[in-house]
């Protein structure tokens, strides 16, 4: 049988190196690496054209997308996986503020729907008590999924996220990180306050998996077994996982962030209903662990 061509986008992590150099290779096909800078760029076209065979994607743009019908199938390999405390910032110029005083005040994010903003989303939601829909949403992008109906403001086109908040004109920003000594986290101490959230949920957050397109896992459900397989060899040739592993593979050491991802974006109607786990996998990923 001829080697198939994928077209295929992944970013540049230490532990999809060897895939990406070649230096792990299937005998059933070759992948065709195309660079995304940054790689959430590629996750539009994915989900619009299944502009690529494999392809990179934040699991809050995959389950929108399966809401919406979109012929993509997930693999339970992530390529990033991090807490997301330290990503949440605000300009004491403007007064202190903490996670709990966010009802009422101007929150910028780079769109509604980043899973990052998800995740911090979550965590305000269901560990400090805050009420979301009392916040004033500012965005700056459309959703990756465009059947998605964004009712939040939108910045005016010249502002730039951090821009606005160093001038007063945000509260506080999601999503984002800064050496500016002007801005400070919005969590007082977000390395130990993920340290304490890991101790209560148990979870790490995973940001971006890896979705195949449908055509792909119908056609030749071998090869999509063999990209899994090539990604799991490259994470364990990079040794022991530190501990907790922010980068889980398989369909059991996703669940439980799987899970509360879903909790999530239920919870803020960025999809119409909880899917099980099992569900966002299809017959050929569904075994992979």
């Amino acid at each position: 049988m001829d080697r198939l061509k994928l077209k295929a986008v992944l970013g540049n992590h230490p532990h999809v190196q060897a895939v990406k150099s070649g230096e792990l290779r299937s005998d059933l096909f070759d992948l065709d690496f195309i660079e995304y800078t940054p790689t959430n760029t590629a996750f539009k076209p994915m989900v619009r054209e299944q502009a690529f065979d494999v392809c990179e994607m934040a699991i809050v743009t995959y389950l929108m997308a399966k809401a919406h019908g979109k012929p993509l199938v997930l693999l339970p390999a992530t390529m990033l996986g991090r807490f997301q405390h330290s990503y949440a910032l605000y300009n004491p110029a403007q007064g202190s503020l903490g996670p709990s005083d966010l009802e009422g005040r101007r929150v910028g994010i780079r769109s509604f729907t980043t899973t990052t903003g998800a995740w911090i989303r979550g965590i305000l939601a269901n560990d400090y008590g805050v009420n979301l829909d009392s916040i004033r949403w500012i965005t700056f992008e459309d959703p990756h999924v465009a059947e998605y109906v964004d009712t939040t403001e939108r910045a005016p086109k010249d502002k730039k996220i951090l821009q606005m908040l160093l001038e007063g004109e945000l509260d506080a920003v999601l999503g984002e990180t800064s050496n500016d000594p002007k801005l400070k986290p919005l969590f007082s101490d977000p390395a130990a306050e993920a340290a304490r959230w890991y101790g209560r949920r148990g979870v790490v957050p995973v940001n971006h998996l890896v979705v195949v397109t449908e055509q792909l896992a119908k056609s030749r459900p071998d090869v999509v077994a063999g990209v899994y397989d090539l990604l799991k060899r490259n994470k364990e040739q990079m040794g022991p996982a530190a501990s907790p592993d922010l980068l889980p593979f398989g369909i059991e050491a996703n669940r439980r962030p799987l899970e509360l991802i879903v909790d999530y974006a239920f919870q803020q109607g960025l999809i119409p209903r909880r899917y099980a786990v099992e569900a966002l996998f299809d017959a050929t990923t569904r075994g992979m662990n």
